[in-house]
């Protein structure tokens, strides 16, 4: 399967129906990351409150992002305990790309940043414009599985001429 998918399509088909059913991983790539809300039940959570329900269930959460949330995100992963030890967070300024990985066995790609106007629950007259595409098909997961592991490898961190805008280069002395 491989699909085109708009804003609205993103927000319901990739953050509210694929990354819930994760059972093994969920890598989350983005270059902007605010807090987020959306669908649960009937009310509206914060999408840390998803990741904390993956986290519960033992599933390898990545979130790869190029710059730190604003406060409101802090104040609401704080409140999620268990994603201290159970999403791991990497960031890099170069991160540019939006990403999310199901299991390897799904894959959402395209133009849209973890935010509410970005993958959130916002009304169709105040989102961003977002396209993006939506697969099942090993061909095209394993390139972008391949992209995303590299970044987290640090893979790029040797000739990386970014390093001063860096939190945590991998290639530093002492980094593993």
């Amino acid at each position: 399967m491989l699909k085109f998918v708009n804003d609205r399509e993103i927000y319901e088909q990739v953050v509210c129906e694929a990354v819930p059913r994760a059972k093994r991983l969920l890598w989350l790539a983005t270059a902007d990351l605010k807090d987020l809300h959306i669908h649960k039940r009937g009310k509206m959570v914060p999408f840390l409150e998803i990741l904390s329900d993956l986290a519960r269930r033992q599933v390898e959460i990545r979130l790869l992002h190029a710059k730190e949330p604003g406060s409101a995100f802090r104040r609401d992963f704080d409140r999620y305990r268990n994603l201290a030890k159970g999403l791991e967070r990497m960031l890099c300024p170069r991160v540019h790309l939006k990403c999310v990985v199901v299991d390897g066995s799904f894959a959402y790609l395209g133009s849209a940043n973890l935010t509410g106007a970005g993958v959130g629950a916002k009304s169709t007259r105040r989102r961003n414009f977002e396209a993006g595409i939506v697969t099942t098909e090993p061909a095209l997961i394993d390139p972008i599985m391949e992209q995303f592991d590299g970044i987290w490898r640090g893979a790029h961190c040797p000739a990386c001429d970014r390093k001063e805008f860096c939190a945590d280069p991998l290639d530093r002395p002492g980094s593993t």
